[in-house]
Protein backbone atom coordinates (compact mmCIF):
# COMPACT_ATOMS: atom_id res chain seq x y z
CA UNK A 1 0.00 0.00 0.00
CA UNK A 2 1.48 3.33 -1.01
CA UNK A 3 1.62 6.07 1.61
CA UNK A 4 -0.14 9.35 0.88
CA UNK A 5 2.13 12.23 -0.06
CA UNK A 6 3.58 13.88 3.05
CA UNK A 7 2.37 17.22 1.62
CA UNK A 8 -1.20 18.52 1.44
CA UNK A 9 -2.18 21.68 -0.43
CA UNK A 10 -4.29 24.49 1.03
CA UNK A 11 -7.07 23.52 -1.38
CA UNK A 12 -6.99 19.88 -0.29
CA UNK A 13 -7.04 20.91 3.38
CA UNK A 14 -9.95 23.33 2.83
CA UNK A 15 -11.92 20.42 1.32
CA UNK A 16 -11.58 18.27 4.49
CA UNK A 17 -11.71 21.02 7.10
CA UNK A 18 -14.94 19.81 8.74
CA UNK A 19 -13.95 16.13 8.75
CA UNK A 20 -14.34 14.70 12.29
CA UNK A 21 -11.29 12.49 11.66
CA UNK A 22 -9.04 15.49 10.94
CA UNK A 23 -6.48 16.50 13.55
CA UNK A 24 -4.96 19.83 12.56
CA UNK A 25 -2.04 21.38 14.45
CA UNK A 26 -0.15 24.68 14.38
CA UNK A 27 3.45 23.74 15.28
CA UNK A 28 5.05 27.20 15.24
CA UNK A 29 7.98 28.11 17.49
CA UNK A 30 10.09 31.29 17.30
CA UNK A 31 13.84 31.33 17.88
CA UNK A 32 14.45 34.74 19.47
CA UNK A 33 17.88 36.36 19.88
CA UNK A 34 19.83 36.17 23.11
CA UNK A 35 22.57 38.54 24.38
CA UNK A 36 26.09 38.01 22.97
CA UNK A 37 28.05 35.47 24.99
CA UNK A 38 24.93 33.61 26.09
CA UNK A 39 25.39 29.88 26.57
CA UNK A 40 22.34 29.14 24.38
CA UNK A 41 22.05 30.04 20.66
CA UNK A 42 18.52 31.50 20.96
CA UNK A 43 15.40 31.54 23.11
CA UNK A 44 12.75 29.05 22.02
CA UNK A 45 9.38 30.83 22.26
CA UNK A 46 6.16 28.92 21.53
CA UNK A 47 3.88 30.40 18.88
CA UNK A 48 0.77 30.45 21.06
CA UNK A 49 0.36 34.22 20.74
CA UNK A 50 0.42 34.15 16.95
CA UNK A 51 -1.94 31.15 17.12
CA UNK A 52 -4.41 33.19 19.18
CA UNK A 53 -4.09 36.07 16.71
CA UNK A 54 -5.04 33.80 13.80
CA UNK A 55 -5.15 30.11 12.96
CA UNK A 56 -6.85 27.67 10.63
CA UNK A 57 -10.36 26.95 11.97
CA UNK A 58 -10.47 24.01 14.36
CA UNK A 59 -6.69 23.73 14.77
CA UNK A 60 -4.94 22.89 18.03
CA UNK A 61 -1.50 24.20 19.04
CA UNK A 62 1.59 22.06 19.74
CA UNK A 63 4.44 23.49 21.84
CA UNK A 64 7.56 21.74 20.54
CA UNK A 65 10.03 22.73 23.27
CA UNK A 66 7.43 22.74 26.06
CA UNK A 67 5.72 19.38 25.57
CA UNK A 68 7.47 17.47 22.80
CA UNK A 69 11.19 17.82 23.61
CA UNK A 70 13.57 16.40 26.19
CA UNK A 71 13.62 19.11 28.87
CA UNK A 72 16.73 17.58 30.49
CA UNK A 73 18.84 17.97 27.32
CA UNK A 74 21.40 20.73 26.95
CA UNK A 75 20.14 21.53 23.44
CA UNK A 76 16.66 22.70 22.51
CA UNK A 77 14.17 20.47 20.67
CA UNK A 78 15.87 17.13 21.40
CA UNK A 79 13.72 14.07 20.67
CA UNK A 80 12.38 12.81 24.02
CA UNK A 81 11.52 9.24 24.94
CA UNK A 82 8.59 7.45 23.36
CA UNK A 83 6.46 7.48 26.53
CA UNK A 84 6.62 11.28 26.77
CA UNK A 85 5.61 11.63 23.12
CA UNK A 86 2.78 9.09 23.39
CA UNK A 87 1.36 10.99 26.36
CA UNK A 88 1.74 14.41 24.70
CA UNK A 89 0.23 13.42 21.36
CA UNK A 90 -2.54 11.56 23.19
CA UNK A 91 -3.40 14.69 25.20
CA UNK A 92 -3.82 16.53 21.91
CA UNK A 93 -6.11 13.90 20.40
CA UNK A 94 -3.71 12.46 17.85
CA UNK A 95 -3.37 8.78 16.99
CA UNK A 96 -2.61 6.66 13.94
CA UNK A 97 -6.29 6.37 12.98
CA UNK A 98 -6.62 10.14 12.48
CA UNK A 99 -5.75 12.31 9.49
CA UNK A 100 -2.96 14.38 11.06
CA UNK A 101 -2.13 17.65 9.29
CA UNK A 102 0.66 19.89 10.55
CA UNK A 103 1.38 23.51 9.66
CA UNK A 104 3.49 26.42 10.83
CA UNK A 105 3.91 30.14 10.28
CA UNK A 106 6.74 31.76 8.32
CA UNK A 107 8.63 28.58 7.53
CA UNK A 108 7.53 24.99 7.14
CA UNK A 109 10.41 23.64 9.25
CA UNK A 110 8.41 23.44 12.50
CA UNK A 111 5.72 21.32 10.87
CA UNK A 112 8.26 19.15 9.03
CA UNK A 113 10.02 18.56 12.38
CA UNK A 114 6.80 17.20 13.87
CA UNK A 115 6.26 15.16 10.70
CA UNK A 116 9.69 13.52 11.11
CA UNK A 117 9.09 12.89 14.84
CA UNK A 118 5.75 11.22 14.07
CA UNK A 119 7.41 9.21 11.31
CA UNK A 120 9.93 7.94 13.89
CA UNK A 121 6.95 6.86 16.01
CA UNK A 122 5.45 4.93 13.09
CA UNK A 123 2.72 7.45 12.24
CA UNK A 124 2.45 9.11 8.83
CA UNK A 125 1.28 12.71 9.11
CA UNK A 126 0.90 15.34 6.41
CA UNK A 127 2.36 18.84 6.20
CA UNK A 128 0.50 21.84 4.79
CA UNK A 129 2.51 23.08 1.81
CA UNK A 130 3.16 26.79 2.35
CA UNK A 131 1.78 26.69 5.88
CA UNK A 132 -0.44 29.36 7.40
CA UNK A 133 1.03 32.06 5.13
CA UNK A 134 -0.19 30.29 1.99
CA UNK A 135 -3.53 29.46 3.64
CA UNK A 136 -4.15 33.14 4.39
CA UNK A 137 -2.77 34.26 1.05
CA UNK A 138 -5.20 31.96 -0.75
CA UNK A 139 -8.11 33.59 1.07
CA UNK A 140 -9.13 30.64 3.24
CA UNK A 141 -10.92 31.28 6.55
CA UNK A 142 -9.03 32.17 9.73
CA UNK A 143 -10.24 32.09 13.34
CA UNK A 144 -8.78 33.68 16.47
CA UNK A 145 -8.55 32.78 20.15
CA UNK A 146 -7.06 30.02 22.27
CA UNK A 147 -7.09 26.41 21.03
CA UNK A 148 -10.21 24.42 21.88
CA UNK A 149 -8.25 21.17 21.54
CA UNK A 150 -9.45 17.70 20.62
CA UNK A 151 -10.72 14.87 22.82
CA UNK A 152 -7.80 12.99 24.37
CA UNK A 153 -6.92 9.66 22.84
CA UNK A 154 -4.43 6.82 23.32
CA UNK A 155 -1.44 7.33 21.05
CA UNK A 156 0.43 4.07 20.50
CA UNK A 157 3.84 4.40 18.87
CA UNK A 158 5.31 1.73 16.62
CA UNK A 159 8.85 3.15 16.59
CA UNK A 160 10.93 3.06 13.43
CA UNK A 161 14.60 2.65 14.33
CA UNK A 162 17.39 4.84 13.05
CA UNK A 163 15.58 8.08 12.18
CA UNK A 164 17.53 10.00 14.85
CA UNK A 165 21.26 9.59 15.53
CA UNK A 166 23.84 11.13 17.85
CA UNK A 167 27.29 12.70 17.48
CA UNK A 168 29.12 9.38 17.84
CA UNK A 169 27.17 7.90 14.95
CA UNK A 170 27.98 10.94 12.78
CA UNK A 171 31.66 11.06 13.78
CA UNK A 172 32.10 7.36 12.95
CA UNK A 173 30.81 7.96 9.42
CA UNK A 174 33.02 10.89 8.44
CA UNK A 175 34.90 9.70 5.35
CA UNK A 176 32.68 6.63 4.86
CA UNK A 177 32.16 6.26 1.08
CA UNK A 178 28.72 4.70 1.62
CA UNK A 179 27.51 7.75 3.57
CA UNK A 180 26.83 11.37 2.63
CA UNK A 181 26.43 13.93 5.41
CA UNK A 182 24.27 16.91 4.42
CA UNK A 183 24.22 20.34 6.09
CA UNK A 184 20.88 22.15 5.66
CA UNK A 185 22.17 25.51 6.95
CA UNK A 186 22.94 28.40 4.60
CA UNK A 187 26.17 28.33 2.56
CA UNK A 188 27.81 31.11 4.59
CA UNK A 189 27.51 28.95 7.74
CA UNK A 190 28.47 25.77 5.90
CA UNK A 191 31.67 27.45 4.70
CA UNK A 192 32.37 28.95 8.12
CA UNK A 193 32.47 32.45 6.64
CA UNK A 194 30.21 33.99 9.27
CA UNK A 195 30.25 33.71 13.05
CA UNK A 196 27.90 30.99 14.21
CA UNK A 197 25.45 31.37 17.08
CA UNK A 198 26.06 27.68 17.74
CA UNK A 199 29.77 27.99 18.60
CA UNK A 200 32.76 27.30 16.35
CA UNK A 201 32.09 28.30 12.74
CA UNK A 202 32.21 25.59 10.09
CA UNK A 203 30.73 22.18 9.31
CA UNK A 204 31.01 18.49 10.00
CA UNK A 205 34.12 17.51 7.96
CA UNK A 206 33.30 16.23 4.49
CA UNK A 207 29.65 17.26 4.65
CA UNK A 208 27.91 18.75 1.63
CA UNK A 209 25.47 21.66 1.59
CA UNK A 210 21.85 21.57 0.45
CA UNK A 211 20.38 24.53 2.30
CA UNK A 212 16.75 24.11 3.40
CA UNK A 213 16.15 27.72 2.36
CA UNK A 214 16.92 26.83 -1.28
CA UNK A 215 14.14 24.21 -1.22
CA UNK A 216 11.40 26.80 -0.52
CA UNK A 217 9.62 29.13 -2.93
CA UNK A 218 8.79 32.78 -2.23
CA UNK A 219 5.21 31.83 -1.24
CA UNK A 220 6.64 29.48 1.45
CA UNK A 221 5.69 26.31 -0.47
CA UNK A 222 8.37 23.74 -1.21
CA UNK A 223 10.11 23.60 -4.56
CA UNK A 224 9.30 21.04 -7.25
CA UNK A 225 10.57 17.51 -6.91
CA UNK A 226 12.61 17.94 -10.10
CA UNK A 227 14.36 21.02 -8.70
CA UNK A 228 15.01 19.32 -5.36
CA UNK A 229 16.34 16.21 -7.11
CA UNK A 230 18.74 18.37 -9.15
CA UNK A 231 20.02 20.16 -6.03
CA UNK A 232 20.60 16.94 -4.10
CA UNK A 233 22.19 15.14 -7.07
CA UNK A 234 24.54 18.07 -7.70
CA UNK A 235 25.74 17.75 -4.10
CA UNK A 236 26.37 14.01 -4.48
CA UNK A 237 23.31 12.94 -2.49
CA UNK A 238 22.22 9.78 -4.30
CA UNK A 239 19.79 6.99 -3.44
CA UNK A 240 22.52 4.40 -2.92
CA UNK A 241 24.02 6.39 -0.01
CA UNK A 242 23.18 6.45 3.66
CA UNK A 243 22.16 10.08 4.13
CA UNK A 244 22.68 11.93 7.43
CA UNK A 245 21.04 15.36 7.68
CA UNK A 246 21.96 18.09 10.14
CA UNK A 247 21.45 21.84 10.62
CA UNK A 248 21.61 24.08 13.70
CA UNK A 249 19.08 22.40 15.97
CA UNK A 250 17.57 19.50 14.03
CA UNK A 251 14.69 21.59 12.67
CA UNK A 252 15.40 23.03 9.20
CA UNK A 253 17.07 19.77 8.11
CA UNK A 254 13.63 18.13 8.28
CA UNK A 255 12.65 20.14 5.16
CA UNK A 256 15.45 18.33 3.32
CA UNK A 257 14.25 15.04 4.84
CA UNK A 258 10.69 15.60 3.64
CA UNK A 259 11.87 16.36 0.10
CA UNK A 260 14.17 13.33 0.06
CA UNK A 261 11.35 11.11 1.34
CA UNK A 262 9.09 12.39 -1.44
CA UNK A 263 11.87 11.61 -3.93
CA UNK A 264 11.94 8.00 -2.74
CA UNK A 265 15.16 8.07 -0.71
CA UNK A 266 14.85 5.64 2.17
CA UNK A 267 18.23 5.55 3.95
CA UNK A 268 17.69 8.80 5.82
CA UNK A 269 18.52 9.92 9.34
CA UNK A 270 18.72 13.14 11.34
CA UNK A 271 21.59 14.16 13.63
CA UNK A 272 19.25 15.54 16.26
CA UNK A 273 21.56 17.83 18.26
CA UNK A 274 23.23 19.13 15.06
CA UNK A 275 25.57 22.15 15.26
CA UNK A 276 24.05 23.18 18.60
CA UNK A 277 26.10 20.32 20.02
CA UNK A 278 28.85 19.75 17.43
CA UNK A 279 30.13 23.34 17.27
CA UNK A 280 30.44 23.54 21.06
CA UNK A 281 32.31 20.29 21.58
CA UNK A 282 36.04 20.89 21.03
CA UNK A 283 36.68 17.15 20.86
CA UNK A 284 34.72 16.98 17.57
CA UNK A 285 36.42 17.88 14.29
CA UNK A 286 35.22 20.91 12.33
CA UNK A 287 36.01 22.12 8.81
CA UNK A 288 35.88 25.55 7.17
CA UNK A 289 36.72 26.85 3.70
Amino acid sequence: MSQPSPLITTQQLAAILGDPNLRLYDCTTYNEPVPPGSDVPYRAVPGDKTFAAGHIPGADFLDLQGEFSDASAQQFFMMPDVAQLEAAFGRHGADASKTIVLYSIGTMMWSTRFWWMLRALGVDARVLDGGFDKWKGDGHPVETGAPKGYPATTFKAVPRAGLFVDKNFVKARIGDPATVIVNALGPQFHQGLEPSRYGRPGRVPGSVNVSAATLANSDKTLTSLADAEAKFTAAGVTRDKNVILYCGGGISATIDLLMLTQLGYDKLTLYDASMGEWARDPSLPIETD
